[in-house]
């Protein structure tokens, strides 16, 4: 999954029938959770939103996502 350049990635949980999520390419640790496919997707999205105002509002720069890339300088 994709949301404004963060990448998400998840696992389905058979002992508590949830997929859980993790965003991994930022530093920072931003999860998410939901039951079905749909509200997975949705919570990866409000994760990323809730992370972004955040930041706004504690003055913090937020994490910017990576590409895994390397670049030569």
């Amino acid at each position: 999954m994709e949301y404004k350049g963060y990448i998400g990635y998840a696992e389905f949980d058979d002992e508590t029938d949830l997929f859980h999520g993790e965003v991994i390419n930022t530093r920072d640790v931003i999860t998410f959770q939901g039951t079905s496919v749909k509200e997975l997707k949705l919570e990866f999205k409000k994760s990323i939103d809730v992370y972004l105002n955040f930041c706004a509002r504690h003055g913090k720069e937020p994490d910017k996502p990576f590409s895994g890339r390397r670049t030569n300088d």
